[in-house]
């Protein structure tokens, strides 16, 4: 399931993030996101992209577009 796909309130795992963009996949894992960390998903803009996400203590606003690149695994 892909990140954009995650309702606000969930928890979920990530299973892989953006491994066709390794420019993207380098931002995110200097971001703290990376495969098998835990995030939960916090709130959408009212217009639905950026989402707010945490990792760790650390918020992080991610756009639908770099979204739909994550893919990850609910857990609640």
């Amino acid at each position: 399931m892909k990140l954009a796909e995650i309702s606000a309130g969930a928890q979920c795992r990530v299973q892989s993030a953006a491994d066709e963009n390794k420019e993207l996949q380098s931002r995110l894992y200097a971001l703290g996101v990376y495969p098998g960390v835990m995030m939960d998903v916090l709130r959408f803009a009212p217009t639905g992209d950026p989402m707010q996400v945490r990792v760790g203590g650390t918020l992080i606003s991610i756009r639908k577009q770099e979204a739909e690149q994550i893919f990850v695994e609910a857990t609640t």
